[in-house]
């Protein structure tokens, strides 16, 4: 009996999915520890591979007026205390500050500090060059389709 192939396990939507977003990630890091606008002290700590895909959870998921531990978690689809120690190493790092929340005294909220904006500044750049690049690197017309394709997937 002739066993079947096992290249689709190499192939498979979700394997390129993730190869995808990995290198996409890498890139924007890697765009980022370059740009002359952001803190030395963060772009060394890119540099140098400290700041990892995991701490962009909170600079794509954390809302710039603030948002609770909770929120930011439910959000990047982590669990609270995994969310907390990513907080804990950016607040450590300057790029977020924990204060009182607003509409709950007992809470707090993660907030960006104005070292965490510039980060947020050259995040909002890096992706914008790291698209433009996947765009000149499949075409025009592919770009759009797969982008049309993944809000298609990702809404239902």
């Amino acid at each position: 009996m002739e066993m079947p192939s096992d290249a689709w396990r190499q192939t498979h939507l979700g394997r390129l999915l993730g190869h995808a977003m990995r290198r996409f990630d890498e890139r924007v890091l890697s765009l980022m520890a370059h740009d002359a606008e952001v803190p030395l002290a963060l772009s060394n700590l890119a540099a140098r591979a400290q700041v990892s895909a995991a701490h962009i959870h909170i600079t794509r998921h954390l809302a710039r007026e603030g948002s609770r531990l909770t929120e930011l978690a439910e959000r990047a689809g982590m669990t609270k205390q995994a969310m907390g120690t990513l907080v804990d190493q950016c607040e450590a790092w300057g790029l977020v500050t924990r204060g009182p929340d607003p509409f709950d005294a007992r809470a707090r909220r993660v907030l960006f500090t104005t070292d965490g904006l510039a980060w947020l500044e050259a995040f909002r750049r890096a992706v914008a060059q790291a698209e433009d690049e996947f765009r000149a690197s499949v075409g025009s017309e592919i770009a759009t389709v797969v982008t049309i394709g993944l809000e298609a997937y990702t809404a239902a």
